[in-house]
């Protein structure tokens, strides 16, 4: 897999919306976005006026950097919310959700959705009692992620669940910090992923 070799503050001045890449970093007066709140480059500061084809791309742009997934992978995930019943904008960001590494971050045993994927393919937790190291596994309805024993005491699984308290778990997983373990108790519905993103444009920019 590559790697992402420029700063990732960048991406949310580009993308012109906080993805919280940077974990606590971002909550915090040294957040880059809120410093300048504009994209970077010399040209940033203009004022650009965008084609269709342009504001398509970067809602594209925005959600593959959001969930920390390259261009062949966010393809293939189109393609399958594509094949699936139901509106296929909503399938796919469904997809990105359910992703091993964006639930163990969204239950609060990461401090970013990199951390995460790092700690998955690391061995540090299981999937209804077994090894799991595949930070794209797409978890389904009752199924149980729990942090294996001998990583419990891990200073950034610590770190992890101290910074879960400054955001807020949604309603279709149960966190059990105390136990170590969460579970999806239902498939997330729209008004449950937050990221601010048009994903009928994304729908669009692949139906071209």
């Amino acid at each position: 897999m590559s790697c992402i070799n420029q700063s990732v503050c960048k991406l949310c001045r580009r993308e012109n919306v906080k993805l919280f890449l940077k974990g606590d970093r971002c909550f915090t007066d040294k957040c880059s976005f809120d410093r300048r709140p504009y994209p970077p480059g010399q040209h940033g500061q203009s004022r650009l006026k965008f084609s269709e084809f342009a504001l398509q791309l970067r809602e594209k742009q925005k959600t593959k950097r959001y969930y920390g997934v390259y261009e062949k992978q966010f393809r293939k995930y189109f393609q399958e919310a594509d094949r699936r019943r139901g509106v296929t904008g909503t399938e796919l960001l469904r997809l990105l959700e359910t992703r091993l590494d964006n639930v163990v971050f969204t239950l609060g045993y990461a401090t970013s959705r990199r951390e995460a994927r790092q700690l998955v393919k690391h061995n540090h937790f299981t999937v209804n009692g077994r090894k799991n190291n595949i930070p794209s596994f797409n978890l389904e309805k009752g199924d149980v992620v729990e942090v294996r024993e001998a990583s419990r005491a891990m200073n950034k699984i610590l770190a992890g669940i101290e910074s879960a308290k400054k955001r807020e778990i949604p309603s279709w997983l149960e966190a059990d910090h105390g136990a170590f373990k969460g579970t999806v108790k239902d498939q997330p519905s729209r008004d449950n992923i937050t990221l601010a993103v048009e994903e009928n444009m994304i729908v669009e920019y692949y139906s071209r």
